[in-house]
């Protein structure tokens, strides 16, 4: 049976039980299976967080992404204290810590913008963000690094370093994390180089925040930027280790690609129906240095596909 054959089945199956909101076999039978496998995918807060987490919860995750705020604006929903209260009940009746959720910084950011007033906005943004966090404490904060937009890779990395030393503080229980990037256009991070070179400058203006700053592996990402996935995972990971340590590895963004290796374009798949494939994908959630890691799947999906994948990968897990 082919993967995408395996995944249409079993999204079928998980659908009804969603549609029917009957969750508890499923949810049984996922807890029976979580133990080892720390995955999840991006949710909708548009509800508030404790929908949030029912929803995560139903399709058998362990782990949560979503956006702060709106994607492609600024807007972000006032906080409210019985809501945050009771989702954070509910992460801890479902052994959920807030390690395992990552808050995904909005799309309209640039840190490295030549535009002064877009790098004052998205101080504003990752400021903001980062005090609202402290509700959470222990979230991973995930973030684009940015582009250019001409100014060249090395501008770039200086004004996104003096971002991140600007709004981080000694106080927070907050992990900033950065994402490998593909590569498209201008974008910086699509090397490790890049993102040591950030993080290197960011500490060195800002000494107090130093082991705040840590890594999303984006797998579509790097594949898309010319790291061998499939045929080099350890090679990846030993180079990942010399240039920027792996204790800085915090979480990884699980998905298949629309494009081959090297494309440099960015678009997900759905796990083992794109470009990496189930096999790949497979050793990336068992290697050592990945598998205790939060994994977190941003593939075109619905909730019921999410389910499916989040059951498929679990299958493929050696406890």
């Amino acid at each position: 049976m082919t993967n995408r054959v395996h995944i249409i089945i079993i999204k079928k199956i998980i659908g009804s039980h969603i549609n029917k909101n009957n969750h508890k076999r499923f949810k049984n039978y996922m807890k029976e299976k979580a133990a080892g496998l720390i995955i999840g995918a991006h949710m909708s807060i548009s509800d508030g967080y404790t929908a949030m987490v029912r929803d995560a919860i139903s399709i058998g995750a362990n782990a949560i992404q979503y956006f702060t705020r709106n994607p492609r604006g600024y807007g972000v929903r006032a906080l409210d204290e019985d809501d945050i209260k009771n989702a954070f009940n509910l992460l801890s009746e479902n052994g959920i810590p807030c390690s395992h959720i990552i808050a995904h910084a909005p799309y309209t950011m640039n840190p490295c913008s030549a535009k002064e007033d877009v790098r004052r906005f998205t101080i504003d943004i990752m400021r903001e963000d980062i005090e609202r966090l402290e509700h959470f404490p222990g979230t991973l904060y995930n973030f684009h690094p940015g582009s250019h937009t001409g100014q060249g890779v090395d501008v770039g990395i200086k004004q996104t370093a003096l971002c991140l030393a600007s709004i981080m503080t000694a106080e927070q229980k907050t992990v900033v994390l950065i994402e490998t990037m593909a590569g498209k256009g201008t974008e910086i991070g699509h090397s490790f180089e890049e993102i040591r070179d950030i993080i290197d400058v960011a500490e060195a203006e800002n000494t107090s925040i130093k082991g705040k700053i840590g890594v999303c592996l984006d797998t579509c990402h790097i594949n898309d930027a010319g790291y061998d996935v499939i045929n080099d995972l350890d090679g990846i990971l030993e180079r990942f280790d010399l240039v920027i340590g792996l204790k800085r590895l915090r979480a990884v963004h699980l998905n298949d690609s629309k494009n081959p290796f090297g494309s440099h374009k960015d678009r997900h798949e759905i796990i083992g129906n794109g470009e990496i494939g189930i096999q790949a994908i497979e050793r990336v959630i068992n290697h050592p240095h990945l598998r205790s890691l939060p994994f977190c799947l941003e593939t075109p999906n619905d909730l019921a596909g999410y389910a499916a994948e989040i059951a498929l990968l679990r299958t493929l897990y050696k406890n």
